[in-house]
């Protein structure tokens, strides 16, 4: 991969100046550790020069080239848990992916999806996989040298998951899978599958199982590739008679659902921490563009209505960090997140809908030009309110959660 911007990509418009010691700042904050400084500083001059790509490329080659050239940068060891296994240490820190993931997003949004499917890839063989499993997939995860795939949604069965119709039947000493799931991304590129399915324990969400499904096991087909409006490789699977050894089961059986909540739960955090690097990025993008652009014999940011939309803009951010950050030290403190998590991931994704709305309206014909930074931004956002549970899903179990305490009060 190139480390310059390559000659027909849309050239990066410097941030404005003082923009990274700003959106640093929650560095000082007391949910951080001094290591937490030390690996945003270098991470952020590590993707200033090698994350730049071509608008249009080939996505499939430029995300292989992504996990590659993090892989050997360091940065896909905290993705993974185990230090035995190539893990940066034997848990994963939330704080860390989550910062990872902001950094990463700041610059490039494909760079922040390479990051985050190598960690929910390979997730639940981090908490459930045997010590084979884990030899086996996470070493080459946190090189770089194996792309991973978390394979959930289905056609029917997306934030249901308890209505999932793929299934699998014991057959000797493995299992046959027939079904179909979609909206998986890196699917087409993935050297490995982590596959729920309906294996039949018990009605609902108790009769799923996990299982590490390879790529060019028999029987697996890419159905179908689709195109979103910010591209990632992103597939529909057929499963056909697909025989999985019992060895590559993930945890008991009967206990998918569980395996794959828990793996959620580790990284829905990390989804706000990308959506805020969106919104710093926009942000950064759009007091550029207001100190720089002239209209009526001053510049915008003269005009109070910009002043206003700047500071809403800002302490919307501020909030949004506060929520995501309080997340992650809670959930590395041992604490149970999951009405903390479901706040700040629908909080940090709908400011930064807002934020970066705002700041294609401040760049007005030029906000909406193809490759414009906003522009990107703007296709990128969109999706972050709906996977890993919709801004609905949220709010449901916020409720939840308070009805259930209230309840036990």
């Amino acid at each position: 991969m190139s480390e310059t911007t390559p000659s027909n990509a849309v050239p990066a418009r410097t941030p404005q100046q003082g923009g990274k010691a700003s959106r640093m700042q929650h560095l000082d904050w007391p949910f951080f550790e001094p290591r937490h400084g030390k690996l945003v500083a270098a991470l952020d001059q590590w993707a200033a020069g090698r994350t730049a790509h071509a608008h249009g490329a080939d996505v499939d080659a430029t995300c292989r080239d992504l996990v590659r050239a993090l892989g050997e940068g360091g940065w896909l060891q905290h993705a993974v848990a185990g230090r035995a296994y190539g893990g940066s240490s034997d848990t994963i820190d939330t704080r860390t992916v989550c910062l990872i993931r902001e950094t990463l997003a700041y610059h490039d949004g494909l760079a922040d999806f390479a990051f985050a499917m190598q960690g929910l890839g390979s997730g639940a063989i981090s908490l459930f996989g045997t010590t084979e499993q884990r030899a086996r997939y996470l070493q080459r995860v946190a090189a770089g040298q194996a792309i991973a795939a978390f394979a959930l949604s289905e056609p029917e069965a997306g934030s249901d998951v308890a209505a999932m119709a793929c299934a699998a039947r014991p057959d000797g000493s493995g299992y046959l899978l027939n079904g179909t799931k979609t909206w998986i991304s890196n699917g087409g590129i993935a050297d490995f599958y982590v596959v729920f399915v309906r294996t039949g324990e018990a009605p609902g969400a108790r009769g799923i199982t996990a299982f590490v499904v390879d790529a060019d096991t028999p029987g697996l087909e890419v159905a179908e590739r689709i195109d979103v409006i910010a591209p990632h490789p992103l597939a529909r699977l057929r499963f056909h008679d697909c025989r999985v050894p019992a060895a590559q089961r993930l945890g008991e059986p009967g206990q998918g659902f569980k395996v794959a909540m828990a793996t959620l739960d580790v990284f829905r955090t990390s989804v706000a921490a990308a959506a805020l690097g969106f919104a710093r990025r926009a942000f950064d993008e759009a007091i550029g563009r207001a100190t720089s652009r002239r209209m009526f014999g001053q510049t915008l940011a003269d005009f109070q209505l910009t002043q206003s939309k700047l500071a809403e803009m800002a302490t919307g951010i501020d909030a949004a960090a506060l929520l995501t950050y309080r997340a992650a030290w809670m959930r590395d403190g041992g604490t149970r997140i999951t009405k903390e998590a479901a706040m700040a991931k629908m909080t940090a994704t709908e400011t930064a809908q807002r934020v970066i709305d705002a700041a294609v309206q401040m760049f007005g014909g030029q906000g909406v030009v193809s490759g414009e930074t906003v522009e990107r931004l703007y296709r990128e956002i969109r999706a972050l309110r709906i996977y890993e549970g919709a801004t609905e899903v949220q709010q449901l179990i916020i409720a939840r959660e308070l009805l259930r305490s209230a309840g036990a009060a």
